[in-house]
């Protein structure tokens, strides 16, 4: 199994070679995530890092920093001299791990799953151990940790009901990648059910908690609000909507809602993130066409301030503005794409709403919403109905934010837990040497 999994692995990598081509001049950096991502790491990135001991956290793309961020500062305040790399898979994720990790001695490309590429990575950076953030199982590269006695740990683990089905098509590949792995700190009691399932030995699987409850990358004080506001070009005293993480068809649904508040509240203000960055011109043409006035937030310095709709298509800045949003509606959750995260808006104490399709943030999203801090919309005339209602009464508002932050105090603490687990599993290896 696993000689068929190289196999197929090297035939999806050569037919992705006119798609590596045409991106290497459509997206800038590509080169260089490509060069990376095939083992060749540049010397200043792996130099402080490499045969010094580091602790490796790999996470695959935004959501996985954000929840890596809180154990960097957790692993720099109870092993201030551990070095710390930090590696990803997107170019979203490197932007975003640039910006809130600075805590990270070095941030890095993962290499691809190639036969032969993973040991040659690992053995240039020697690591003490490897932890795996969320869930990111590449068969090569923990084999080859396995084969260098480099430990193994899952932080943060969380397994999805897609995720379940699609790994047992690894049939024993899976079983000796789970064998690799020495703790799984995972999310909640049904993530760890799940990783049990696929076939980690319960004594190893431990329930840790969300680290993104832990999160202060995107804390705001009252200036910095302020200094958003004014960069923002949005009108004093302006109710403001924030649509966070949408993706393609969903938009229609949140800018037909967002008529039908300027049809309450002409000068209430639109902030609209897509999930892909790049969209953000698609976007702003789609407001146009619901007659609305838009601007990309990288055109911000040109305009006028006329604008109703702000179309976010930077990296990174979504976590802070939603703390100058009166309501907040987070995307992915209105198309059968499973959500996005909720806790960063929750951490403002902003009233959430989502769409019905939050199936890979179940827990959160079951909490929030039986404890009255998220409300749920299934169309664009009940978004609409919504966000027309919140916006008007700002007593309902209040106290939704209140129990979202009530939530969130709750239930910090899990980066604390995390890296008490890995300091645990390094003394034991160490007694052993």
């Amino acid at each position: 199994m696993k000689f068929l999994y190289d196999i197929l692995t090297i035939i999806l990598v050569v037919a992705a070679i006119p798609v590596f081509i045409f991106r290497l001049f459509r997206e800038k950096g590509f080169g260089e995530r490509l060069r990376q991502s095939f083992g060749f790491l540049p010397h200043g990135a792996v130099a402080p890092v490499a045969g010094k001991n580091c602790l490796w956290l790999h996470a695959a793309s935004v959501g996985e920093i954000v929840a890596t961020s809180p154990i960097v500062k957790e692993i720099r305040r109870q092993m201030p001299e551990m070095p710390v790399l930090v590696s990803v898979v997107t170019a979203n994720g490197y932007e975003m791990a640039q910006r809130i990790i600075p805590e990270a001695d070095s941030i890095i490309f993962f290499p691809l799953d190639l036969p032969g590429l993973s040991r040659r990575v690992i053995n240039r950076i020697k690591p003490t151990m490897f932890v795996l953030v969320e869930t990111e199982l590449w068969p090569n590269f923990l084999l080859s940790c396995r084969d260098l006695s480099i430990p193994v740990m899952m932080v943060n683990g969380r397994i999805s009901d897609k995720s379940v089905g699609n790994y047992r098509y690894l049939f024993t590949i899976l079983d000796r990648m789970l064998d690799t792995v020495h703790r799984f700190c995972m999310q909640s009691t049904i993530d760890a059910q799940y990783i049990i399932r696929l076939g980690a030995k319960p004594r190893r699987v431990f329930v840790t908690g969300n680290t993104k409850y832990d999160q202060t990358h995107t804390e705001v004080s009252a200036a910095e609000r302020e200094r958003l506001a004014s960069l923002l070009k949005l009108r004093g005293g302006a109710p403001v909507v924030v649509a966070g993480s949408t993706h393609r068809g969903e938009e229609e649904f949140v800018l037909a809602a967002f008529n039908k508040v300027r049809e309450n509240i002409a000068e209430a203000r639109l902030i609209i993130a897509p999930r892909d960055n790049l969209r953000g011109g698609e976007v702003a043409s789609l407001a146009e066409k619901y007659g609305l006035k838009a601007v990309r937030r990288t055109d911000l310095d040109k305009a006028d301030g006329s604008h109703d709709v702000i179309v976010l298509d930077t990296i990174g800045e979504l976590g802070k503005i939603y703390s100058i949003a009166d309501v907040v509606f987070v995307g992915g959750s209105l198309v059968a794409t499973g959500g996005h995260n909720i806790l960063e808006p929750a951490a403002h104490g902003k009233p959430i709403l989502v769409g019905p399709h939050m199936f890979n943030f179940k827990d959160s999203y079951a909490l929030f919403s039986g404890q009255g801090a998220c409300d749920t919309v299934y169309d664009s005339a009940d978004l609409g109905d919504k966000f027309v209602c919140l916006l008007s009464d700002a007593h309902v508002r209040a106290a939704m934010g209140e129990k979202a932050l009530a939530i969130i105090r709750e239930n910090q603490g899990a980066a604390v837990r995390s890296v008490q687990h890995i300091s645990e599993v390094l003394a034991t290896l160490s007694q052993r040497s």
